[in-house]
């Protein structure tokens, strides 16, 4: 049996998993990319992964009917290196969101699913932790 191995260098990936039957706009896909992008490098910036016994994390938006403050865990995939988690959106919110509302809304959950990583982990959070508070007020 082989083992098998993560097939890029990404440190976070970020999907969409629809939950309901509604349909979210056509930019749905090009926000989540961007909120990837941008978070990433924030991650990659401030040494969030630093002693993490992860290489990567995964975080699962599970568009369903409400909005999640804390993450689901899963435990750390041992093929792949990554800490799955998943975090739940209200679709009725997304499906009228504008897309700045979607990015706003993609990246709040994002954070806070990375921020309650980083505690459970010891890990080193606090710019995250600012951009949240940046959006939220």
């Amino acid at each position: 049996m082989s083992t098998m191995t993560k097939t890029h260098n990404r440190k976070l990936g970020l999907l969409g998993a629809a939950m309901t039957t509604t349909r979210l706009p056509r930019y749905t896909i090009e926000i989540g990319t961007k909120v990837r992008d941008d978070v990433e490098g924030m991650m990659l910036d401030s040494g969030f992964l630093d002693g993490a016994p992860f290489e990567w994390v995964t975080v699962s938006l599970r568009y369903g009917l409400k909005n999640d403050d804390e993450p689901k865990f899963e435990p750390v995939n041992k093929s792949y290196g990554d800490l799955p988690l998943t975090i739940e959106l209200d679709t009725r919110e997304l499906a009228v969101a504008s897309r700045e509302e979607m990015k706003l809304a993609f990246e709040t959950a994002t954070l806070k699913a990375l921020i309650a990583a980083g505690r459970r982990f010891d890990l080193e959070y606090s710019r995250l932790q600012e951009r949240l508070e940046e959006i939220v007020g």
